[in-house]
């Protein structure tokens, strides 16, 4: 359960960063170490193919946005 307490945790500095209105790539950097760890915590808990499929998708639709403003 450890994932879990790690997911949390960069969701807590993600929302702090955003009541901070700091800079974009300060938040892009911890969304992009939140998926990581929701990665980590679907493998670790094995809920099932329905679980991994959302996490992703969540990371290509991440990776999406990035791409399509990176200009």
């Amino acid at each position: 359960m450890d994932e879990a307490r790690a997911v949390l945790a960069r969701l807590e500095r993600v929302e702090a960063l955003g009541r901070e209105a700091a800079p974009a790539s300060a938040l892009l950097a911890e969304l992009r170490l939140l998926v990581r760890e929701a990665e980590a915590w679907v493998r670790a808990d094995r809920p099932g193919v329905d679980a991994e499929d959302a996490v992703a998708r969540c990371a290509a639709a991440f990776e999406g946005r990035l791409i399509g403003t990176s200009t």
